[in-house]
């Protein structure tokens, strides 16, 4: 099928695209080929490398699931701060008021243009001179702060692109039956928003849970990624542990994924079945305060 974007491609373009393939195939299986020869030069394929992860219990209660889970709670942490915290830095950057609107945005900037490592180190810092924090939780403190300043930042300018994508005919007809601007907000462009937004922010949060390893490289956070060193120093087999974990994380980012993709299923199938976000004589309601709706 042809549109505007895309023309269906022809016998000769359907060859062509054949071949592409076939020809990256083969150097993927080559490069892998590759990897895997040098891999058995080291010895990093042998079975004493790989099998404390089968054989082995211990390597993975004390080191690679207390890992997991110091990730899991720093990122979850990071996730349900960041996101209503972002939310809220979004609405305020549409806000028609130069007071909210000016401050939200300079914070927004500011916080987007430093990298994460950096906000984690000074929040390490602020921590240690200004705050009675025990050592033991300084570093998912830390952690937690890098991540929730940065994250907010960028998903704030997710929720902002959100809304400002939506067809201006929407906050129009808002208007035109007396919806105040919270009412419009939070009634008909945030929960049509939501599903457009829905891929970004997956995204963004599949970010916070991989830069917890930062926290884990230079504060010393014993998270997933820090494990690592450990096991490796007990058993030699630093790839092998790499690749482990490599695996651990793809595993948890793709449930993340996945899950998302079937929320935004559910939200699309709903919107299908239910018509209009907010029907007329619910939106009057709302506009004249009467919430008893049956």
């Amino acid at each position: 099928m042809s549109t505007v974007l895309y023309d269906t491609p022809g016998p000769k373009a359907k060859v062509r695209n054949w071949i592409y393939s076939a020809v990256f195939i083969v150097l993927l299986g080559l490069a892998l080929w590759w990897a895997l020869g040098l891999m058995a030069d080291k010895h990093q394929l042998d079975g004493d490398k790989w099998s404390p992860f089968v054989t082995d219990g211990q390597v993975w209660t004390t080191f690679l699931i207390p890992g997991l889970l110091e990730t899991l709670k720093a990122g979850v942490i990071a996730m349900v701060i960041a996101l209503p915290l972002g939310a809220l830095f979004g609405i305020g950057r549409l806000s028609d008021h130069a007071w909210v609107r000016v401050p939200v945005g300079a914070v927004v900037e500011f916080f987007r243009a430093i990298p994460v490592l950096m906000l984690m180190l000074f929040g390490s810092a602020l921590y240690v001179q200004y705050s009675s924090v025990e050592s033991e939780i300084r570093p998912l403190y830390a952690v937690v702060t890098g991540l929730v300043l940065y994250n907010a930042s960028v998903i704030a300018e997710i929720v902002r692109a959100g809304i400002q994508s939506l067809p201006r005919g929407q906050t129009d007809a808002a208007k035109a039956i007396g919806m105040r601007k919270g009412q419009t907000m939070a009634y008909v462009l945030l929960p049509q928003a939501v599903t457009a937004m829905l891929p970004a922010l997956v995204s963004q949060l599949v970010v916070i849970l991989k830069d917890t390893a930062l926290g884990g490289a230079v504060l010393g956070y014993g998270e997933l990624l820090s494990m690592s060193r450990q096991i490796s120093a007990n058993y030699s087999n630093t790839i092998p542990s790499l690749i482990v974990i490599a695996a651990l994380f793809v595993a948890v980012n793709y449930g993340l994924a996945s899950s998302a993709s079937w929320l935004e299923g559910r939200l699309r199938q709903s919107k299908k079945s239910t018509g209009a976000v907010v029907g007329v004589a619910e939106a009057s309601d709302l506009a004249t305060g009467n919430n008893s709706v049956g």
